[in-house]
Order: structure tokens, then C-alpha cells, then sequence
């Protein structure tokens, strides 16, 4: 599986909002700003994760986006299904795949990719927004250890 950067952007925001979890909404503009993504992209990407019910918004001057859940209920699958559609490694083991395979019962490839994607899809249902912000968290503050 390969995240596209609309995937790779909403798993970076989601673990920015994780990481000011109960401090109020937070800004697209210091959302943008703090993980790098461009704001055009990220008002699409919010809307998403908004619309699936992962992110709260509120209007006006102390507006914004937060958590919809606690980062600890919020699974990295539950991201990348949003954005990304599905987890499978290739189309012909998703549920949805548009084409049969003719050789769907004896095929060793499908066969290995099903194994491939079950395997990637439960570690991203295990991995919560909360374990990837405290990952984040961890290696910024080793590297600020090391570079005093």
C-alpha cells in the first residue's frame, strides 16, 4: 500500500490535532503551518475527515477544527479508509474491486496481497491517532536532546 499526500497530509494534520487535544479548535492556518501542507489542500482533506464524522469545526474568530474523539479512539485505519478509500495492496482484493479476477480462486498473487493487506490493516487498527502523535512527540524531543 502507498499513501497518496492527500493521505500522508491527513494522518499529519489528525496528529497535529492529537497533539492539542482539549485545547480548543485549532486554525487551518496553524494547522498548515505547523505540519507543511498547503491550505487549499488541507480545507479539502478537513472537509473529508469532517464529513466522516473525525473532525468537529466551529465558525467564527476562536474557530476551528478539533478531534471529533478522543486520539485514543481514533484508529490510523479510520484516516487512511477516509481518505484513501481503501487499505488493499492491489484492487483485485478489495471488496469493491470493479473487475473479477478470471483466475480469482487459484491466483497466488491475490492470494499473497489479501495476506499483505489483512496484516497492514491490522496494525493500522491498532495504531491510534494518540500512539502516533506520542511517536511524533518522542522523536522531536530525542532529536532536540541530541542537537544541544
Amino acid at each position: 500500500m502507498k499513501l497518496s499526500k492527500k493521505g500522508e497530509y491527513a494522518l499529519q494534520a489528525m496528529t497535529e490535532l492529537a497533539e492539542s487535544y482539549g485545547s480548543g479548535p485549532r486554525q487551518i492556518k496553524s494547522i498548515s503551518a505547523a505540519a507543511g501542507i498547503p491550505v487549499k489542500f488541507l480545507e479539502q482533506i478537513l472537509l473529508e475527515l469532517k464529513k466522516a464524522d473525525l473532525l468537529r469545526s466551529r465558525r467564527g474568530a476562536k474557530g476551528g477544527y478539533s478531534l471529533a474523539a478522543d486520539p485514543s479512539g481514533i484508529s490510523l485505519a479510520d484516516i487512511i479508509i477516509v481518505t484513501e478509500g481503501n487499505i488493499s495492496p492491489i484492487e483485485c482484493v478489495t471488496p469493491s474491486a470493479v473487475e473479477r479476477c478470471p483466475d480469482e480462486t487459484c491466483c497466488g498473487i491475490r492470494s499473497v496481497m489479501r495476506e499483505v493487506g489483512k496484516a497492514v490493516e491490522e496494525i493500522l487498527s491498532k495504531t491510534s491517532l494518540e500512539d502516533l502523535a506520542a511517536r511524533s512527540k518522542n522523536c522531536r524531543q530525542k532529536k532536540l536532546m541530541y542537537h544541544i
